[in-house]
Formats: structure tokens, sequence, C-alpha cells
């Protein structure tokens, strides 16, 4: 699973949206012979909403909490809320997290995401300020992976491939080509029955406005992808793409977006994955969860 922060699916202009400017071949194929414009759906790809019922921006904290553990989090606490985990969701993501439920079956899931050093300092002190998918991991014993994994070929960095690594103490972290992190996404892969990838860069980009860096965010995952694709073998994983709201899809505003976010599933499964979700009278980042969990034969 390859989750992309701040990526919706948005009016394909070119002046505003850097989708429609980068070189995405990778993605485009996957999501049918085209990108998320936020209306086509393909046998591969269809449109979440994002704002689950609730006015205002959709934010990271709640839109993570329901897309990692199917429960309306915007409409449990009465707002959108980010970017780390709302206090009031801690115990509905230590209970129906996807990690925590694979976790309670006895599945071998990996958070290929390696932190530095700092991070873990930080972790200890500032609980309450961490991320949905961190807070997952920890509640439900998954280990988070650090700079010795990242130089082992057992994590990848968060930007990919990890140019900042040595500013921050870690000497020995060389630089890695996209397609070499895809390749280490699909040897964990085989190794585990779940396995994500968090990429935040795209909201971050969205927020800075900056088309040229946005569309070099965007290109640098599509190599991702190229790598992951040559490594893995479709007719026996599955591979799924989404996002938790829209951002960097209208770079006109730094703020979110209340835009639908595409989920694009291709491999093992997918079929049914899609039909479950689109089934429903309204996909939402709720849905996935459950339809996920249900394809791995271990329903909600």
């Amino acid at each position: 699973m390859l989750f992309l922060d701040g990526v919706g699916g948005g009016v394909l202009d070119p002046a505003r949206n850097p989708l429609a400017c980068a070189r995405l071949p990778a993605l485009a194929g996957l999501a049918g012979g085209g990108l998320p414009d936020g209306i086509r759906r393909s046998p591969t790809m269809l449109m979440l909403d994002a704002t689950l019922g609730i006015e205002g921006l959709p934010q990271s904290g709640t839109g993570q909490t329901a897309l990692f553990t199917g429960v309306n989090a915007a409409e449990r606490i009465g707002r959108h809320f980010g970017p780390w985990a709302h206090s009031q969701l801690h115990t509905v993501i230590a209970q129906q997290s996807l990690f925590s439920r694979l976790s309670r079956r006895g599945v071998k899931a990996c958070f290929a995401n390696a932190f530095p050093g700092r991070f873990f300092d930080f972790a200890a002190r500032r609980r309450s300020r961490l991320t949905v998918t961190t807070l997952s991991c920890l509640a439900a014993g998954t280990r988070l992976r650090d700079a010795a994994d990242l130089a082992t070929g057992r994590a990848i960095s968060a930007d990919i491939n990890a140019e900042g690594w040595r500013a921050l103490g870690h000497e020995f972290i060389e630089r890695r080509s996209p397609a070499e992190a895809g390749a280490v996404l699909a040897r964990l892969s085989r190794e585990y029955a779940f396995v994500l990838f968090e990429y935040w860069w795209p909201d971050r980009a969205g927020h800075a406005r900056d088309m040229a860096q946005a569309v070099a965010v965007l290109e640098k995952f599509d190599a991702l992808l190229l790598g992951i694709l040559e490594g893995i073998d479709l007719t026996r994983t599955l591979l799924l793409i989404t996002s938790d709201h829209g951002n960097i899809e209208d770079l006109s505003t730094k703020s979110h977006t209340r835009n639908p976010v595409p989920l694009i599933a291709v491999g093992s499964g997918a079929d049914s994955l899609l039909l479950s979700i689109g089934d429903l009278p309204a996909a939402s980042l709720t849905s996935v969860t459950p339809a996920l969990l249900e394809v791995l034969g271990m329903p909600a």
C-alpha cells in the first residue's frame, strides 16, 4: 500500500495542477490510462470522498484515522483535525487500526518508512503529536524502522532517495535512486503480508505552491512505482495507492481542498476490492480498511 499524503483529484489544468504537467507514465498506466481529475473512474481507479460529511477542509489526523481504521473520525470529534492524531481518537487507532487488526490475527505487517534517530527522541517525549501511521504502529507493536534498516535495504526514506539523511547526522546513509527504493519495497512485499509506505512530500509541495517542486515530487514517486512494478508479481500481489485529502492538485491555494482522492488498485484481489467499495452508496476514506481486510480474508 502506497499512501500519498495530500493528493486529490482536480481539474487537470497545467496552470495550477502539477499532475497535468509531470511525466507520470507508471501512475497513469495503473490508473487506467489517465490521471485523477476528480470525476473519471476506470477499471483500476475510483474516487473517494475525503470530506467525511463534515464542513471545512479535510485534515490528515482525521482523514488518516478514517483511512486506516474505517471509522469516520471527523464525525466522531465533530470536525476535521490535523496533522497529528487527535487525543480523542487514540483509543480508536489503538483498537481498530489496520496494523492492530493484522497484529491480532498474527499477520506480519511492515511500515517501510525509516525514521532518523531524532524522531525516536521526539516520540518518547511528545506521543500526543504523533501522526496516525506512527501511532498505529506503536499501539500495534509494529516496529518502526530506523537508519540501520535504511542502510541495509530493510526500509526506505520518506523522501524516497534519502537525500537528507547525512544532514540529520547519519553520515553512513547513501543516496538511493527511486528505482532502487522501489526494489526494496518489492523485496519487503515478498516477506510481509502487508507493507505500507507513506509519502508525505506531495502535501508539503502543495502547501509550498511551487510548481517545479511539486512536479519533481510526483515524478520521483512515479520512478519509485516503476521500480516496484519491476520487482513484484501482480498475479500474487495487490498494489494499492490512495490518499487522505486533496492539496497538491490545486496550487492556486496553499490550503487543503475538498476534492475527492483517488484509490488505485491493481493485481491480486484488486477487482474484488474495487467492486466492494464501488458498490457502496458513498465510497469514502472509511471504505478502504474494511474492503482491504475482506480481500485479505479477514473481514472486520
